[in-house]
C-alpha cells in the first residue's frame, strides 16, 4: 500500500521497464475512469514538463527503478509530509 517514504515534488525518476524519465508533480491521484485505485504519485515527462492531462503518469513508489534527482526539501515540505501520511493512511 502507501509508503511513508515520499519523494518531494520535482524529483526525477525512471520507472521499471521504462526508458523515459518522469518528474513527480503530485500525490495520491486516481484515474478519472477508476477512482477506486489511488496511486502514490502523479508525474509528467522529463524534461518536457506538464503538457496536458493526457500526458500524466500515475505510479506507486515500488515501481521506481532509479531516482535521478530528489526535489527540494524544507520545513514546509516536512510539514506537508505529515498531512500526506495522514491522508494516505485513510486510504488503506
Amino acid at each position: 500500500m502507501k509508503t511513508e517514504k515520499w519523494l518531494p515534488a520535482g524529483s526525477v525518476v525512471l520507472l521499471k521497464e521504462s526508458t523515459k524519465k518522469i518528474m513527480i508533480i503530485g500525490y495520491l491521484q486516481a484515474r478519472p475512469e477508476d477512482t477506486s485505485k489511488v496511486y502514490d504519485y502523479c508525474a509528467c515527462l522529463y524534461p518536457e514538463a506538464y503538457q496536458d492531462a493526457n500526458h500524466l503518469y500515475l505510479f506507486n513508489h515500488d515501481q521506481i527503478e532509479t531516482i535521478y534527482s530528489v526535489g527540494y526539501i524544507d520545513q514546509e515540505h516536512l510539514a506537508f509530509l505529515d498531512r500526506l501520511n495522514q491522508t494516505a493512511r485513510t486510504l488503506v
